[in-house]
């Protein structure tokens, strides 16, 4: 697992050693109430109890801000920590950071990714193809 630090949505600084101990999924998403990344976060909320019975913390990232991360987790009863990482630091550590293409123009932005890993933070597996509504079945 790449070494990072971030915050969570609380403000409590979270990093790449506090992860150790437990299997953990990191999906990363480009913004916080925006269609595709509720569906994903929701579809990731009503299957919590699945992840848990297997044993996996679940840890949502992106560049939105914490106050923003607040008001998602609210809106949408997220059971799981979102990180923010407004500097890009970890998004681009992880590979998560880079040229997107929207009806033909570029820009540099959050690259939807799902990584794996096992209780050592050693990586099991990358989810690059990530469908929203049905991402639980792909992760588990």
């Amino acid at each position: 697992m790449p070494a990072f630090s971030v915050a969570d949505e609380q403000g409590r600084a979270i990093t790449d050693k506090d992860l150790l101990g437990k299997k953990t999924v990191i999906y990363f998403y480009p913004k916080d109430s925006t269609p595709g990344c509720s569906a994903e976060a929701c579809n990731i909320r009503d299957n919590y109890q699945s992840f848990m019975a297997r044993g996996y913390q679940v840890f949502g990232v992106s560049k939105d801000s914490q106050a923003s991360h607040i008001k998602f987790k609210e809106k949408y009863a997220l059971p799981f920590p979102l990180l923010s990482d407004p500097t890009t630091e970890m998004l681009q550590a992880f590979g998560a950071w880079g040229e997107k293409k929207l009806y033909g123009k570029s820009s540099m932005g959050t690259l939807r990714k799902t990584f794996i890993f096992d209780e050592n933070g050693i990586l099991e597996r990358i989810i690059e193809k990530v469908d929203t509504k049905n991402h639980t079945a792909q992760i588990l």
